[in-house]
């Protein structure tokens, strides 16, 4: 009797061990881990031309080839400048399907090549209305129709891989009433209405210059008082190292005042002012000509600089219509240009950058 108990002990106990091995252990998911923050170049064309210029005549947007050669670069980030006017023609409208659906294949190309984008509304702070650009805001132009335009394009590439919406290029001279700041805050408000994870980039009123942020209580500076329930704000400058900083580069290098620390200097007071206020920063533009080598020196101490100081950027420009434009750095005849050498050593930021 003691062994048949022992035997149906033994078997309760084995039966007890399998049903444990049966049970799943605990899928632990991975830690996301955070991709680098890129830098870029600026791929233009979407913005040359008047508004109502033919498509592959007056504008063009950069194609598959140029993609690849970015790509083979290790660049993973591009700005893509485009005119509201194109792709919302009339106001408080539909946006136009056509213009769309030239967007919508380039960044489907660039995300297959895990590449992101920038879309840039490169309208300088105004719209053309019948052959005359009125600044929005006015009565011609009220803050809706700008945040009607910026919520309809949440709406469309809030699946996207789009690394920021950059709501208005070089905005400038702007009216006191209502401000670029309540012009800004309304589009924030709009684009958060449809998408809360894409960044939202702002520029300064004035050219985008980095020292307009400078000035205690500027229209500039009280932008560091903008709200975004998402957190997800970036504030942009545009940088050039010729003497006016306008990057037309009229002069030689020494014509135009040029020396090593020029682009450290015109950056910092921006830099600095996003260390005050905490906030993140984003050169979208920034250039130099191929005509003298120094000029590699300034934009090769300006990269570093940014890059230390937790800031990105993307470089102006490539493009397939550039062709003699000084600082275009699109491959000429399969050769790279004497650019690309020193934006190509600068591909993220650290990972120390949060």
């Amino acid at each position: 009797m003691k062994n048949i108990l022992f035997v149906i002990a033994a078997a309760i106990i084995m039966l007890s061990c399998q049903k444990k091995k049966q049970i799943p252990s605990p899928v632990i998911p991975p830690i996301p881990v955070e991709k680098p923050v890129p830098f870029g170049v600026n791929l233009a064309g979407g913005e040359f031309g008047s508004s109502s210029g033919t498509y592959g005549t007056a504008y063009i947007y950069p194609n598959i080839a140029e993609l690849d050669y970015y790509k083979s670069k290790g660049i993973k980030l591009v700005r893509v400048p485009f005119k509201w006017e194109r792709l919302q023609p009339a106001m408080n409208a539909p946006l136009n399907v056509t213009e769309l659906e030239r967007v919508m294949t380039l960044i489907d190309e660039a995300n297959n090549r895990e590449i992101s984008i920038v879309l840039d509304c490169h309208n300088y702070g105004r719209r053309n209305i019948n052959g005359t650009n009125f600044i929005i805001g006015s009565s011609e132009l009220p803050i809706q129709t700008f945040k009607d335009f910026w919520t309809r394009m949440a709406t469309t590439f809030k699946t996207k891989k789009i690394w920021a919406y950059d709501v208005m290029n070089e905005p400038h001279d702007m009216l006191a009433s209502p401000s670029w700041f309540d012009i800004a805050q309304e589009t924030i408000n709009g684009i958060r209405s449809i998408d809360q994870t894409t960044n939202i980039i702002v520029s300064g009123d004035g050219w985008s210059s980095p020292g307009v942020f400078a000035a205690p209580g500027s229209g500039s500076d009280v932008l560091k008082n903008l709200s975004d329930p998402s957190n997800k704000l970036i504030f942009q400058a545009h940088t050039y190292f010729d003497k006016n900083n306008s990057g037309t580069y009229q002069g030689s290098y020494d014509a135009e005042g040029g020396y090593p620390a020029r682009g450290v200097d015109r950056v910092k007071p921006f830099i600095d002012w996003l260390k005050a206020n905490n906030k993140k920063g984003f050169i979208g533009e920034y250039g130099i000509p191929a005509n003298d080598a120094r000029w590699l020196v300034v934009l090769d101490n300006f990269l570093r600089y940014i890059q230390d100081n937790c800031v990105n950027g993307t470089y102006w420009a490539g493009g397939p219509w550039w062709g003699t434009y000084p600082l275009s750095i699109e491959p000429a005849n399969g050769a790279d240009k004497p650019q690309m050498g020193v934006v190509k050593n600068y591909l993220t930021l650290p990972a120390s950058c949060k």
